[in-house]
């Protein structure tokens, strides 16, 4: 027996409905979670914008749609190139 799937209906409160330009993140993990911390850099300073804790298997999950979107962006829009390295001192950027 095929199951349907069932829409559910997602609201956005004011707060978050603009959503939060980051352009740097740090990706930690532990056993249970992994936590990435997106941060908006403009030297000499920063903010953190927004910090989402993920189970490892829902980031298995987002990892797959993020690989998948990109070969569809790249498909209709031409190749992404990566950033640069940022060009100061600070031990904040994109960890690998």
């Amino acid at each position: 027996m095929s199951e349907k799937k069932k829409e559910i209906k997602v609201e956005y409160n004011k707060e978050i409905m603009g959503g939060a330009y980051a352009n740097t993140v740090n990706i930690m993990h532990t056993p249970e979670e992994f936590i990435m911390d997106f941060y908006l850099v403009a030297p000499p300073s920063g903010i953190a914008t927004a910090r989402v804790i993920i189970s490892p298997g829902h980031m298995k999950r987002i990892m797959a749609a993020i690989k998948k979107n990109i070969e569809l962006y790249e498909t209709k829009f031409g190749e992404i190139k990566p950033a640069r390295e940022p060009h100061h001192e600070q031990r904040i950027g994109f960890k690998i």
